[in-house]
């Protein structure tokens, strides 16, 4: 077989997990090279550190790859996460719920939703099915200083400096066979149909590949700049098309843990998101330029954050809601922002480049002749978990009940809910979300058209949300989380309803994790050597 080549076009955090995971997926982590990976980074591009929260799908990634857990917890100044709280999002009144990655459903038979309407609604719905909420509100790590002995393991994910994991998979990759190139993309050459043969450089330097990959941000050098593929635009169910970011240093603002967890605070025209990482937080606040100013967002964010943040530097970033209409383009391949956008409520933006660099794994092109079937296959399900998680986003916002802001009374109007996540609400009124919900994901009210050419490839099928990113458990979270169904349910069953019951099995999880979960700062401390704050404190019961 003819060894193949790729050439990945743009560096950070996307062009680095390609490299890395297409590297551990087809080479065997460098001890088989069947494939030449080359990724083409221009020196003059700007560096920006941001925090990044992932989903625990990132941990596939890792053990694709061949990394060690620990070593990059350090490299990046990771820490865990092992959910989203949601804050302020049903009311302006404080309230929150959480996301958790860790629940426990009652078998044979899941009731955990019914029962939960059924009841008086006392306590949060996820707390009845899940440990994991008071562990986070504890801020405790989901691992113990030792060996684990708890029963079924807590599920997690991560928090960390994005640059710092684009600079970790640079040295793992190149030290592994991956070639580096930092030069400027000044030309491109093409064969007779239009597939790209070869990039040309600044330094007279000519790369040819077999497959190129276009990581090079929302500018599309390759897929707009060359295949021509544009963007289909969802900004009308994403109403945010801008955010303002801070970074906050431990130094001088360690509020006395780090939170286990990521949180989305929803403020007067959007909502913040607030990551802690080893030494710092990263705050960011994601919200419309047409319903607030630039200079009233930084006075919101500042205001979040409190007294004495004045002098910390903060910068904007503009951005567009939407898909490229093709991901997948001759021998093109677009992965990161350089394939879409939608907005980090979910923390899906490295998941998304992660996607693409698993399915490109699994549909590689091995012979000339595969390349159009397997990219129509390759098209198909990116847009169908783009669409998937642009439902999912789009249950936020219009669920809400804030009428505080003209914002929030414009982001819950009929025009800016997708059709298909209409389709959803209007079963699940009749009974929760099951399982069998998403193994033919297709409910009475969604379009049978089929999807204009310019946004597919032969495959015009409406899109579908069966990829399974998201399962019943995730949606009942949001739907009970934003009090979906209490009028309803006040209706059915009355105001007199039974008091809301906890699963013993849940409680006595609890008593086990607050007594051996450790404070998630000491574990990192303990495994991970990061600093001791002046402002730390341990959280009461609790013994070294």
């Amino acid at each position: 077989m003819k060894k193949r080549k790729i050439l990945i076009v743009g560096g950070g955090s996307a062009g680095w997990m390609a490299a890395a995971y297409l590297n551990g997926a087809l080479n065997q982590r460098g001890e088989q090279p069947r494939v030449d990976i080359e990724l083409l980074e221009s020196p003059d591009t700007p560096r920006i550190s941001v925090g990044e929260a992932t989903i625990p799908s990132m941990r596939h990634l890792l053990a694709v790859v061949g990394l060690d857990e620990m070593d990059f917890m350090r490299a990046t100044e990771a820490t865990f996460k092992q959910s989203i709280k949601y804050t302020n999002w049903v009311h302006l009144d404080n309230s929150f719920y959480h996301h958790p990655f860790s629940s426990m459903r009652a078998q044979p038979l899941d009731r955990a939703g019914l029962d939960w309407l059924q009841s008086d609604r006392s306590v949060p719905f996820m707390e009845t099915c899940s440990a994991q909420v008071k562990v986070c509100e504890w801020g405790r790590a989901p691992l113990t200083l030792g060996p684990w002995n708890l029963g079924p393991r807590l599920n997690y994910a991560y928090q960390m400096n994005a640059q710092k994991f684009a600079d970790y998979l640079r040295d793992f990759s190149t030290a592994r066979g991956v070639v580096h190139t930092q030069e400027n993309m000044v030309a491109v050459e093409k064969h007779n149909n239009g597939h790209l043969k070869a990039v040309h450089t600044d330094t007279g330097r000519i790369i040819e590949a077999d497959l190129f990959v276009d990581s090079t941000g929302f500018r599309g050098l390759l897929i707009e700049g060359e295949m021509g593929v544009g963007v289909e635009s969802c900004s009308q169910y994403l109403l945010n098309d801008r955010a303002v970011t801070m970074h906050v240093p431990y130094e001088r603002f360690y509020p006395g843990m780090v939170r286990p967890y990521t949180t989305a605070t929803a403020l007067s025209n959007g909502w913040i998101w607030d990551i802690p990482m080893q030494t710092r937080r990263s705050i960011g606040y994601v919200h419309s330029s047409a319903f607030i100013s630039k200079e009233q967002a930084e006075r919101e964010m500042r205001a979040y954050q409190g007294p004495g943040c004045d002098d910390l530097p903060c910068r904007f970033v503009d951005f567009k809601v939407g898909r490229r209409k093709k991901i997948w383009a001759g021998n093109v391949i677009a992965i990161g922002l350089a394939g879409g956008f939608i907005e980090p409520l979910e923390s899906t933006g490295l998941y998304l480049s992660d996607l693409g660099a698993v399915l490109l794994a699994e549909h590689f092109p091995w012979q000339d002749d595969a390349m159009e079937v397997l990219a129509s296959r390759y098209n198909r399900l990116m847009s169908n978990r783009f669409y998937e998680i642009l439902d999912f986003i789009n249950m936020h916002y219009c669920l809400t009940q804030r009428s505080d802001t003209e914002y929030w009374r414009t982001v819950q109007q009929p025009e800016h809910i997708t059709d298909r996540l209409k389709a959803k609400f209007e079963m699940w009124k009749h009974k929760p979300p099951t399982p069998h919900d998403f193994q033919d994901q297709w409910f009475a009210g969604m379009t049978q058209q089929p999807q204009a050419v310019e946004l597919c490839d032969s495959d015009r099928r409406p899109a579908v949300d069966t990829g399974g990113l998201w399962n019943h458990e995730s949606y009942e979270c949001i739907l009970y989380g934003m009090d979906f169904m209490r009028e309803e349910c006040d209706r059915w069953f009355g105001s007199q309803r039974p008091v809301t019951k906890v699963h013993p099995a849940i409680m006595q999880r609890l008593q086990t994790f607050h007594q051996h979960l450790p404070p998630h700062a000491l574990w990192l401390q303990r495994h991970l050597g990061m600093a001791e704050y002046a402002t730390a404190a341990k959280p009461v019961g609790w013994v070294v």
